[in-house]
């Protein structure tokens, strides 16, 4: 193999590291692209379903919290040792007092919002350990990939310091040294394949599918976001109106509100209602009244149950600020770290890559001229791999920040 066809054969494997990973066309099979894995997770995680399950629940409660009590039915025979017994039916309703039926409800309707908001923070949990778990085994791959085509190249390279040294125009210590750089690589390879393996693994755990199930190789990554759309302002605004953990805590802090009030309630009686007719000599001859009140006289405890309320209600209310903060600054650092990671893959794509490539190029051109070493070829094909990687690298680093910036919005850009 020639000088120059090494050189055409090196710009071909770049642009093939540029066609293998273009978009997926539809009904891909599962693992090519991000979405169809999204779908497959929603219809059969089992921690997505228990979360449902337990909002159904709470909403199920929520319908049966302000009814009334079942009445109560009392019946006393009377009179049973004489002739002429009678017996006296009592129907007992008890009432609580005003506004309490209500306020449980509004109690049962927060805690259903607080369930379905968690349903939503399990979803975007769930949705960005599998966007980030494919980012990586998408990188795993690229990685594998990258090292095997620079495996490749070596193997042309060595046959041309073979060739060389054969002709007496080359030493022998090149053929040894690029053999080194081989084993070496091989040694990398080796390392990245089982790093395949481990996000091969992860992603199928995250799919509630065997291990060893089969999974294709990505397309491609997502597009990312315009700058625009980047704007920490307007993003700002979407996570504190909809991240699913502002959602709860909200939740949680209505209930406890809704809960201090109910709790106030104690401070007056229940009311039980009742009628009681007298049924004898097979007619009902007497009918009766009945009103019960329960007297709240244990003010001690009274006022201990409403100050427990009141501090849960207080630490509803700081846990809320507490969690609004960390989050506007989690959105802050992956707003940034995504733009940091895509200026770095902009650098390296227009500037570092194609002069790697020129170095490499221009050191292959002078190799073969007896102009260079092969210590600088090597050193060119070390550097050229390391900026492929590292732009690879980039890649994934956006795409792990934007899927941070989904998880706290609680939905896609």
């Amino acid at each position: 193999m020639t000088i120059p066809e090494i050189i055409l054969r090196m710009r071909g494997i770049a642009l093939l590291s540029i066609l293998v990973f273009q978009p997926v066309f539809a009904g891909a099979p599962l693992g090519a692209d991000l979405a169809g894995m999204l779908a497959y997770a929603r219809e059969h995680n089992p921690e997505l379903a228990a979360a449902r399950h337990e909002a159904t629940a709470a909403l199920q409660a929520g319908e049966s919290s302000d009814t009334l009590a079942d009445p109560l039915l009392r019946i006393e025979p009377m009179d049973v040792t004489n002739g002429n017994p009678s017996t006296k039916f009592t129907l007992m309703q008890k009432l609580p007092w005003y506004g309490t039926r209500d306020l449980r409800h509004e109690v049962a309707d927060a805690r259903s919002e607080e369930a379905e908001g968690r349903v939503a923070a399990t979803w975007a949990e769930l949705a960005t350990r599998i966007k980030q778990a494919y980012v990586r085994y998408y990188y795993t791959i690229g990685s594998e990939r990258l090292t095997q085509q620079t495996l490749d190249l070596l193997n042309g390279l060595e046959l041309i310091a073979r060739t060389r040294y054969t002709n007496g125009l080359g030493q022998q210590q090149d053929v040894i040294r690029i053999q080194l750089e081989q084993t070496r690589l091989q040694t990398e390879l080796i390392a990245v394949q089982n790093a395949h393996h481990h996000s091969h693994v992860r992603l199928n755990a995250l799919l509630s599918r065997p291990g060893n199930a089969a999974l294709a190789e990505p397309a491609a990554l997502r597009p990312m976001p315009t700058p625009a759309q980047l704007d920490e302002t307007a993003l700002r605004e979407r996570l504190d109106a909809q991240n699913p953990q502002l959602r709860m805590a909200e939740a949680s802090l209505l209930a406890a509100d809704r809960q201090r009030e109910l709790q106030y309630t104690d401070r007056y009686p229940d009311v039980t209602l009742g009628i009681a007719p007298t049924r004898s000599n097979g007619s009902f001859s007497r009918w009766d009244l009945m009103l019960e009140l329960n007297i709240p006289l244990q003010q001690a405890a009274r006022r201990a149950r409403e100050g427990e309320a009141g501090a849960r209600l207080s630490a509803a209310s700081s846990r809320k600020q507490s969690l609004l903060e960390q989050k506007r600054a989690a959105l802050s650092e992956s707003i940034s770290a995504l733009e940091t990671a895509r200026r770095t893959e902009q650098l390296i794509a227009t500037r570092l890559l194609p002069q790697a490539q020129l170095s490499l190029d221009a050191t292959l051109a002078a190799y073969e001229t007896g102009k260079s070493g092969f210590a600088m070829l090597i050193q060119a094909q070390q550097q050229l791999l390391t900026i492929r990687q590292q732009r690879l690298r980039a890649q994934a680093d956006m795409q792990l920040a934007l899927a941070d910036i989904e998880n706290l919005l609680g939905e896609e850009l």
